[in-house]
This record gives structure tokens, sequence and C-alpha cells, in this order.
């Protein structure tokens, strides 16, 4: 069998209290496997755990009990920190907050710069990257000058350049509008089909869950529901008790299937309601 990349084994997480009293248990004996390649959804409502989660994944935070081993390596081993986060990469909600130089091509070059990678290497890193993301054009350009999907694009960018195995976004769309989320999706899944890097998504948005290998659904620091997408969007009585939603053409289905018409549980796109619309006449 595979080795997982990502393994979290009976991990348990609170957050401290500042002034006395116990502290917020966010994260409850969580078990997980992430393999290399492997595109992973995890969704839930506000305070769920998926963003404590997220933080475990590269070592910005570490178990209260439990372990979490990434590519062989537990992140509690203070020693290995900085190897694991050139192993994983991480992309948070506020593009800005990643960008640090005054041009595209600089702001890239930054932790390849940071790794002590030659100069010649960077370079070629730097232009491979933006080439990935699609914005290889505006590699003069200031970043800050840029729509919110173009700087969000530059922050993935900027992370590839340092050969991640993983890749995790934490709800990396949540600023952008929808031709924004667009572009980010986009190339998310490019990233992970293309070249081959595991991708850890975590978003509020159920429509950027359908192309995922796999969904995890979390509420109150547990993950009480996974599978593929189509498996965890049958399930829309339990999503909805969850505070979650369902994909638009989902909810559809299932007010279609209230009124008489045989559409099948977890229908998730367009294509695949006209052909169900169709055999049903």
């Amino acid at each position: 069998m595979t080795e997982s990349l990502i393994r979290f084994t009976d991990v348990n997480f609170i957050y401290a209290k500042t002034h006395g009293g116990e502290g917020l248990a966010a994260l409850k004996d969580v078990n997980l496997e992430i393999f290399q390649g492997e595109f992973v959804a995890v969704l839930g409502h506000n305070g769920s755990g998926k963003s404590t989660l997220a933080k475990h994944v590269n070592a910005l935070l570490t178990p209260t009990s439990g372990q979490v081993i990434v590519a062989g390596l537990n992140t509690a081993d203070q020693e290995k920190v900085w190897e694991i986060r050139q192993k994983v990469g991480m992309v948070f909600q506020n593009p800005d907050n990643q960008l640090v130089a005054t041009t595209v091509e600089e702001d890239v070059a930054f932790g390849p710069e940071n790794l002590g990678v030659p100069s010649p290497e960077i370079q070629s890193r730097v232009t491979a990257s933006l080439e990935t993301v699609g914005m290889l054009s505006y590699r003069l350009h200031s970043p800050h000058q840029l729509s919110g999907g173009q700087k969000q694009r530059v922050a993935i960018a900027g992370v590839i350049s340092m050969l991640p195995k993983c890749i995790v976004l934490d709800e990396p769309t949540a600023m952008l509008d929808p031709d924004g989320r667009g572009e980010v999706m986009s190339t998310i899944h490019s990233l992970n089909k293309e070249k081959g890097i595991t991708v850890l998504h975590i978003t509020h948005h159920m429509d950027e869950v359908i192309g995922a290998d796999r969904v995890m659904v979390m509420d109150e620091g547990r993950i009480v529901l996974q599978g593929t997408p189509r498996e965890v969007f049958s399930q829309v009585e339990l999503l909805r008790s969850l505070h979650l939603d369902v994909p638009q053409v989902t909810d559809l289905a299932e007010r279609l299937r209230h009124r008489g018409h045989e559409i099948p549980l977890g229908t998730l796109t367009v294509n695949e309601m006209v052909m169900h619309l169709c055999q049903s006449d």
C-alpha cells in the first residue's frame, strides 16, 4: 500500500485561554491520511476546526496530544519544522498578507532565495511558476496593482517556486469575486492534475469541491463525514443539519425529487442534471 504523505493520529488541539478557565478544544480525536497526488477538500461552518486542521499540516500549530506526520517527519520535532515547511506550502485567505516585494517576479523569488537556492535556479523556478499560474506576462508588474484573483495566483506561484509536495489552501477564494474564484480554482486543479501536487483545500464554497478526489466535513473539531463528492453530497439532510449548503445543482435535484422526478442522489453538475431530466422524459 502507498505510504501516506500526511497522517493525523488521534490528534487533539486545545487553544489556551488567556484569562484562566478551560481552553477551547478545536480538534478532537482526528485521524486521517492524505496520499501523494490527492485533491482533498475540507468543509465546515465557521469554528468547525478546518483552519486549525490546515495549520497542523505545516507545523504552524502542533497537537496538544496525538501526532501529525508529514512525509515521514513529525511536526512536533522542532528540528524538522523548516524541512516540513519546504514540503508543505500554505496559501491563505488574504493574498495581500503573502505579497512582500515590489514586483511579481521578486515576490515569487522570495521563498527560493530564503532557501539558499542558486540565482540561475531561482530565475528558472520563477519563470516556470509564473507560467504555471498564467501570470508570466505580469512578472514586472507591482503585485499590489493586480486584481484579487491575480494576486492569489501570484501567491500560489510563490509557494510552488519552493517545489512543495503539498499545497494547503485555507479559504483562498473567500475574498474574491466569481471571476477571481474561477481563476484560482482552475490554477489549483491544474497544479494537482498536471504537476501531481497534493492539494488540501479548505473552503466554504460547495461548488469548489465538486472536482475533489475526496471531501471531509468537519463539525466541532471532528471529521463527521468523508467520501467522494457524490457520496458526501448525497447526504443532503445531514449537511443541512451541520449548517452547510449543497451545490446548487444538488439542491435543485433534491427539490425535483420531492416533486416526484427520478433524479439520482448526489447529482453534482449541470450536464448530469440535463441528462437525468432528458431520460425521465
